[in-house]
């Protein structure tokens, strides 16, 4: 039987087995690998399990140490699944279809996105919003940051003190925690990458809780790790 599990540090309280066991009915194996070494990790995954999915501290060693990358997650510069195969490891970043699949479920149109936060999930976010057709534009608190980023994507940037110049019809918030004095975007979708952010209450014409994210990428890593379409309906009744 194929065998599936996640590597990250710490990774006690993830979501991922109960999803994983909705998904397929427990037909597959799926465990949680503990550990703060990168290596000792990644070895144990080639050794005993067909892929793997991968949280932090480890995506941008993840990224390294796979054979070939799909192409979300070379611009993404991180990878959050691997699998094997006849070719090598394979690299994938399966927050962009989280994203992706997230925002469409709002449907609304959007095509001017505000993305607040660089790190790994803002990366990411603005990938996945390009990909929906999206003018990106980059906010985050330490602007030289945001101008990285923005020169490495091709996309715009402002501080994160001008939130309120902007009219986006999607916002994607990836900062931990509550911002000061976040401005309201009466015609836009929110999406968090959190679970629920005070901040974000009521600000925006949508609101999609981080958990729409998290749910959108496990069905489309799973899909991956399987051949098999997951049973996205079992894999959301894991929060109701």
């Amino acid at each position: 039987m194929k065998r599936f599990g996640l590597i990250g540090h710490p990774v006690a309280g993830s979501f991922s087995p109960k999803l994983f066991a909705a998904a397929y009915g427990g037909r597959y194996a799926y465990d949680l690998l503990e550990g703060a070494d990168f290596g000792a990790s990644w070895h144990r995954f080639l050794d005993e399990y067909d892929g793997i999915n991968i949280t932090a501290p480890f995506k941008e060693s993840a990224f390294r140490a796979v054979d070939a990358l799909s192409d979300d997650a070379r611009l993404c510069g991180a990878v959050n699944l691997a699998v094997k195969t006849q070719d090598g490891i394979v690299g994938y970043n399966t927050d962009v279809d989280g994203v992706v699949l997230a925002v469409r479920e709002a449907g609304l149109p959007v095509s001017e996105a505000l993305i607040v936060g660089c790190g790994g999930a803002g990366r990411a976010a603005a990938v996945a919003a390009r990909r929906l057709g999206c003018r990106v534009t980059l906010a985050n608190r330490t602007p030289a940051r945001a101008a990285a980023l923005a020169e490495d994507l091709g996309c715009d940037w402002i501080p994160a003190d001008d939130l309120s110049a902007l009219s986006p019809d999607l916002v994607i918030y990836t900062v931990p925690g509550s911002m000061d004095s976040f401005p309201d975007f009466p015609g836009a979708v929110i999406l968090e990458a959190n679970y629920r952010t005070p901040c974000l209450e009521g600000r925006g014409k949508a609101y999609v809780s981080g958990l729409r994210w998290l749910l959108y990428q496990a069905v489309a890593g799973y899909e991956i790790f399987t051949g098999e379409t997951p049973d996205a309906d079992a894999m959301f009744r894991i929060f109701c």
